[in-house]
């Protein structure tokens, strides 16, 4: 797949910037951003980034298939939803005992909990809801539907 092509890259980094929304929340909420919440920006942004990847991807797979944009969109969409949400879910009900726990130490702990799993929900949220719409929109604008995508190059032909 087109993982580095740069538009598709600089497409995902567009959509998928969560984190600006949960620095908006958590200094709405007079939280200081601790060094466990900035690592806990780079675990979920590393995640809603995969997730975007995988969306991308297959909408370019089916495109290359030669179904048109519209039905690449609602089809990718629709067959990507579990793997998004599962892969949301999972990091967010993991950290779910950490966010409520009440031991010595837990303040540390915390905010990592709270930015992991506030940038998971936002993230998978802009990623089903807000990159097909935007993925439709500078598709349509880069490149005509009847035309089909190139095949990515083989890993031979970086060797």
């Amino acid at each position: 797949m087109r993982y580095l092509s740069s538009r598709n890259s600089h497409d995902m980094q567009m959509l998928l910037d969560p984190e600006r929304a949960n620095q908006f929340r958590a200094g709405w909420r007079r939280e200081n951003l601790s060094v466990s919440a900035s690592v806990g920006f780079i675990a979920f942004f590393g995640v809603a980034v995969l997730n975007g990847v995988v969306m991308v991807s297959y909408f370019n797979e089916l495109r290359r298939e030669g179904l048109n944009i519209e039905l690449a969109v609602i089809k990718g969409a629709v067959l990507r939803l579990r793997p998004v949400l599962i892969t949301a879910s999972v990091g967010a009900l993991g950290l779910i005992p950490m966010l409520f726990a009440k031991a010595p130490g837990s303040e540390i702990q915390k905010p990592l909990a709270a930015v992991v799993i506030g940038g998971l929900i936002s993230s998978a949220a802009l990623t089903l809801f807000i990159l097909p719409t935007l993925y439709k929109v500078f598709e349509r604008t880069t490149r005509p539907a009847s035309q089909p995508l190139p095949n990515p190059p083989l890993t031979t032909e970086f060797a």
